[in-house]
């Protein structure tokens, strides 16, 4: 019998999306996402081109303004996109590059030797992807101007002035019909321009919106940019060691510096990109740091030990910035570098390089072998504990870590867990629960502070253990997402000072041990509201101070207020319909847009050194609108 439906499917039906219509119809292969990431990509490939023309030596001032229109201007002194005519497109050079796909200046050696943008989609996507764009070019003694729609130019390029400057301007308006949010935000671009400032020494970047402006310049680039990781940090060495090495055309810049902390700060860019997965620049690096220490203690006859890469990690701050002027990226999202000629060049430079540094500085070398050598130690305590992380240990041998009521689902896709502060909360939640899908796991008080443990004494505590088992995906190195057990780990605290401080706690411990959880989106924090206005049956949950002041404002019924400090004081059925039900519930889920940031944040409020918390809590007190004491 004949299929009528495959009779159907023909050459016909085949679209062919042309242009930058592809763009638009699938946004998020272009830029990862719609959301507020997505919104900010805009604005980074725009100043990428500018810091192209930076790292050919053609640029040195970068201008970015975010308009009150909600509209971005990028303003660079490069040399100007070029505007003659393409004469295989028939149009203009710069219609080129802001219409078609794969097209620019990044693809010919001989006008940039490196580039970061190497798929050619940038400008051309941001253009795509706004309601208007127009683009402003001053080069061969004219200034010359165009403007799109959507992607498709709305006026010729014309001729509007005379200029002895050279440079492009592009000003944006991010569409509404791609994006869920459309406005920008200072502290995100901040971060951002701050980085590549570091990664550009002597690139003027500046960043303004309304009265607010920063300006980032740096002198020693990311000699710079390891002080400011390690600012809220103690080091263990008063000098950053720092080389910069160029070999077959590919140059490799590394600063670190080990500070008294027990997490590692490395940070690894090719061509300025972010390379947050690491890649062959990183393992050459880690090799060759691991070898030159074990070669220097072997020398020097300092101990018997053996340290690996991983005894190395605690206290660690680095940059591994390299130029590479083919790079092969894995995955289209650039995260992960993967050209094998690179790990032998950065391991065989570092190596050298390290090793002429111990021995012209063996106070700084003894500091930094001392501190490894304790991680060893605390690691070998440490190991026994640790099998706790491997799912086998516990959960497969039948008893359930804890007080953990599990759920009935074995799908970890449709399992949560809900991790809650106290016994009192944790009855409440069990009865509360959806035992299909909901486990409960109930904690006692606070958890440790991971950023101020050694990794025994973080294995030796038994929340975090009780945590590491129930999840059942190991934890740091050993980490495997597959392993998981529940989709939506979602933590649920009191909502007062006591409660955000037990969440900040546990949201510390996963960023630092857990972090592929956060970024799988699998972390949420619950929201219990803070108040319930009842009259006779009828009660209104708020879950925040706005909103039960927009309805004591356009309310005249005489509601009694309730306060919930604790969740203990909600009964079962309140938690339930409040906190738990996926009908009626509020999370949040947690990200990770910035990981420079993140950390800064995590050491600020978390480690160490009472100034930059105080500093911290002084600047930001005034934004805390309820406070529970």
């Amino acid at each position: 019998m004949e299929n009528t439906q495959n009779s159907e499917y023909n050459a016909s039906q085949i679209k062919v999306l042309e242009g930058l219509e592809a763009v638009r119809k699938r946004p998020a292969m272009y830029i990862g996402s719609t959301s507020l990431r997505g919104l900010h990509h805009l604005v980074y490939e725009v100043v990428d081109n500018s810091i192209d023309e930076a790292m050919a030596g053609h640029c040195d001032t970068i201008n970015v303004s975010i308009n009150k229109d909600g509209s971005v201007t990028v303003i660079d002194n490069g040399r100007g996109i070029p505007v003659g005519l393409h004469k295989k497109q028939n149009k203009s050079a710069l219609e080129v590059v802001m219409t078609v796909l794969h097209a620019g200046g990044k693809f010919d050696k001989d006008t940039y030797k490196v580039s970061g943008g190497l798929h050619g989609v940038g400008i051309s996507v941001v253009n795509a992807l706004s309601k208007n764009v127009k683009v402003i070019v001053k080069r061969d003694g004219k200034i010359h101007q165009q403007e799109y729609e959507r992607g498709k130019p709305t006026s010729e390029l014309k001729i509007i002035g005379e200029t002895s400057e050279t440079g492009t301007e592009v000003t944006f308006f991010p569409d509404e019909e791609i994006f869920q949010e459309t406005e920008f935000q200072f502290d995100i671009l901040e971060s951002r321009l701050r980085e590549l400032s570091y990664l550009n020494k002597r690139v003027k970047i500046t960043l303004k919106q309304n009265e607010n402006e920063k300006e980032f310049f740096s002198e020693d680039g990311i000699i710079s940019f390891v002080k400011y990781i390690n600012k809220n940090s103690e080091s263990i060495h008063d000098d950053i060691i720092y080389f910069n090495k160029e070999k077959d055309n590919i140059e490799l810049e590394v600063a670190l510096q080990y500070n008294q902390g027990y997490v590692e700060k490395l940070y690894s860019f090719v061509n300025n990109i972010n390379t947050i997965e690491g890649g062959t620049h990183v393992i050459g690096f880690k090799a060759a740091l691991t070898r030159a220490v074990n070669d220097y203690i072997k020398k020097k006859k300092i101990s018997d030990v053996r340290l690996t890469k991983e005894d190395l990690k605690e206290g660690l701050a680095a940059i591994i910035s390299i130029k590479v002027p083919e790079p092969q990226f894995e995955g289209q999202t650039k995260t992960k570098l993967g050209n094998s000629e690179v790990k032998s060049l950065a391991d065989q430079i570092t190596k050298s390089q390290l090793s002429a540094y111990f021995e012209e500085n063996p106070k700084d070398a003894k500091a930094i072998i001392n501190k490894c050598i304790l991680s060893a130690k605390a690691r070998e305590a440490a190991r026994k504990a640790r099998d706790l992380t491997r799912r086998k240990s516990i959960l497969e041998s039948g008893s359930l870590p804890g007080k953990l009521a599990d759920c009935q689902e074995k799908d970890p896709a449709k399992s949560e867990i809900f991790i809650v502060e106290g016994d009192s909360a944790g009855g409440s939640a069990k009865q509360g629960r959806s035992r299909e899908t909901q486990a409960i796991l109930p904690l006692k008080g606070k958890i440790l502070n991971v950023e101020k443990a050694s990794i025994d004494k973080i294995f030796a505590n038994n929340e975090i253990t009780t945590i590491i088992s129930a999840l059942g995906c190991g934890v740091g190195e050993e980490f495997n997402l597959e392993k998981t057990r529940y989709h939506k780990v979602i933590i649920m605290t009191d909502a007062d000072v006591d409660g955000a401080h037990i969440t900040t706690l546990i949201l510390t411990f996963f960023y630092r041990y857990m972090k592929p959880l956060i970024d799988a989106g699998y972390l949420y924090i619950a929201m219990p509201p803070l108040y319930g206005l009842k009259k006779g049956k009828k009660i209104i949950y708020c879950h925040s101070e706005k909103k039960l002041k927009e309805i004591s404002e356009n309310s005249e019924e005489n509601y009694t207020l309730q306060r919930y400090k604790g969740l203990g004081e909600m009964d079962p059925e309140q938690l339930r319909v409040t906190t738990m039900d996926p009908e009626n519930r509020m999370l949040k889920q947690v990200t990770v847009e910035d990981a420079i940031l993140a950390d800064e944040m995590f050491t600020t409020l978390m480690g160490d050194k009472v100034e930059p918390r105080r500093e911290f809590i002084q600047t930001y007190a005034k934004e805390v609108t309820n406070l529970d004491i």
